[in-house]
């Protein structure tokens, strides 16, 4: 079994309260004031879980994480501390990274389809009402039927097109379509285009197992989502974390008890997720953050008040850090009273008086024990990293995105035939091959023996010999397909006749009969996709927070 991962020293006493890694899928809770140590916390946290072999996931909303990727230097401040803590052997070391950015300019571009990340995302991220979130199910519902593939922004701007220009065939099998919500879907597309939602929106969309890789020495790959400019706009900023954690519950197999995670994902600035959200929303985040346990796979809110997490969310984050508060306001008061009555009380002080009392890099820590009880809350000093406490130089940066193996794979769009192509009937045009990228050396050198408490430092692996390799990337070709057209002639009499039957009338005021042939053809094409925008070859089922369940994309 995986050692306990101790990240701080009791200040009451010579215990270490540690994190115990098979616990670490229970999810967590990181909260306190701003400038009390809790970015501080959450590197030391992830760095400790990646020397244990958990890949992880979070979001540098500052940009002082990309420190977490560079070995740390030892300051006068620095070793003071580290004999305040009572540590030994401590040496500082760089841990295994990897660079993403929704803009592709500071990182490994990341991006989604529009049909993976579904309507109920996409309602949030355009701020639609209920009505116009109800016509963009139903946009989402034709594109289902009729196969036409949502890869990115022009394909939904023309599928909403599509809709508005055709309400009329479609209100008697989906119900009403507004023009006034068409137009409000539209408007609000054009402002997330704005915002440069263009180029989060398409393919290559991201593998959700390029974020659990493991390096040559059974490190985790810590993987930071350079979200300095992806901040100022919230709701994309939490919607897309949002969309990634949907496609690990609804992509990974449940894994029951592990000795360790499979990932462990940290949500800073938390309370841009459940600002301003739908009540429906916010059940189907607590739905997914109590099942996706058992995906083995561990989160971790990370924000200033522990009241910006819902009641029913907060009861599921078994292991927690809190920071001081600073209690100047009714709501202030209110958040430390609840902060301190969700923690284990411990007889040798009054938590809700403590956590006003905090220090810098001081914390009151409760963590699960083996049995999933929470431990005696405990008042602690939290260990340093023994990576950089500060962002990397662009240099540095720029070498790190140098040799990432997967940014080949991720480097070049595609835009295969969709939903715009099909409805505007432009001829395809064949995307030449991606060429498979070199694979790039990893990172070399022995690990350094990590932070551990004096006198009680549980055993960790040997430094294991450092391989070299990467992943090719994948080659991406753009299909193409053609549409045969069919034309019919007048036949007169009898033959007009039949021919309404079986091809459908026009009536006076304009309305639409279908005839046999046509009703078959619709029926067919329903059931069995194939051709121009059919390429999804099944019924297209969408799970918890709508994104595409299963199979390919």
């Amino acid at each position: 079994m995986t050692e306990p991962l101790y990240i701080a020293k009791s200040v009451d006493s010579d215990d270490y309260p540690a994190l115990l890694p098979q616990m670490a899928n229970r999810h967590g809770l990181i909260t306190g004031a701003t400038g009390t140590g809790k970015t501080v916390t959450l590197q030391s946290l992830a760095e400790r879980l990646s020397y244990a072999g958990v890949p992880v996931f979070m979001a540098d909303v500052k940009g002082d994480l990309s420190g977490v990727a560079a070995a740390g230097t030892l300051t006068p401040k620095l070793e003071k501390r580290i004999q305040e803590l009572g540590l030994e052997g401590y040496t500082p070391f760089a841990n295994p990274a990897m660079f993403w950015d929704v803009f592709g300019t500071s990182g490994i571009p990341v991006r989604a389809t529009i049909s993976d990340m579904g309507p109920l995302l996409l309602a949030r991220l355009l701020n639609l009402n209920e009505t116009q979130s109800g016509v963009l199910q139903l946009v989402f519902r034709i594109a289902d039927d009729q196969g036409l593939l949502l890869l990115d922004l022009k394909d939904l701007r023309a599928m909403v097109q599509y809709v508005g220009d055709n309400a009329k065939n479609f209100t008697t099998e989906y119900g009403n379509v507004s023009t006034a919500s068409i137009g409000a879907i539209q408007r609000g597309l054009l402002t997330l285009e704005e915002q440069g939602g263009n180029l989060f929106f398409g393919e290559p969309m991201l593998d959700i197992h390029d974020l659990m890789q493991i390096d040559g020495n059974g490190r985790g790959v810590v993987n930071v989502l350079r979200a300095e400019k992806l901040i100022n706009a919230p709701a994309l900023y939490s919607t897309f974390l949002l969309w990634l954690l949907a496609e690990l519950f609804e992509q990974l197999p449940e894994a029951g008890d592990l000795d360790k995670p499979r990932l462990v994902f940290f949500f800073d600035e938390a309370h841009l997720l459940f600002s301003d959200a739908p009540q429906a929303l916010v059940d189907k985040v607590e739905q997914v953050v109590r099942l996706i346990r058992s995906k083995g796979v561990g989160v971790y809110f990370v924000t200033q008040n522990p009241l910006d997490v819902p009641e029913k969310v907060l009861g599921q984050l078994g292991n927690r850090v809190q920071h001081a508060l600073r209690a100047f306001t009714p709501r202030d008061q209110k958040a430390v009273q609840a902060a301190a009555q969700t923690m284990r009380v411990n007889p040798k002080f009054d938590a809700a008086a403590v956590i006003g009392e905090l220090g810098v890099g001081e914390a009151l820590v409760s963590f699960l024990d083996e049995k999933g009880r929470p431990g005696i809350t405990e008042r602690a000093l939290i260990f340093p990293p023994a990576s950089r406490l500060g962002p990397l130089t662009e240099d540095e940066l720029q070498a790190e995105l140098a040799n990432a193996p997967l940014h080949g794979k991720y480097a070049a769009t595609t835009d295969r035939v969709s939903a715009y192509e099909a409805l505007k009937g432009q001829a395809p045009q064949d995307a030449a091959d991606t060429a498979a990228a070199p694979t790039k050396p990893g990172r070399p050198g022995a690990i350094p023996p990590p932070t551990q408490p004096a006198g009680r430092a549980p055993s960790f692996p040997t430094a294991r010999p450092e391989t070299s390799g990467g992943q090719a990337a994948r080659n991406s070709t753009a299909r193409t397909t053609s549409a045969a057209q069919t034309g019919t002639g007048g036949l007169g009499g009898i033959g007009d006749m039949l021919g309404s039957i079986l091809t459908g009338t026009t009536g006076p005021r304009g309305g639409r009969r279908e005839g046999v042939i046509e009703a078959a053809a619709k029926s067919a094409a329903r059931g069995a996709a194939g051709t121009v925008g059919r390429e999804l070859g099944r019924q297209i089922l969408r799970g918890v927070l709508g994104s595409i369940l299963g199979g390919k994309r």
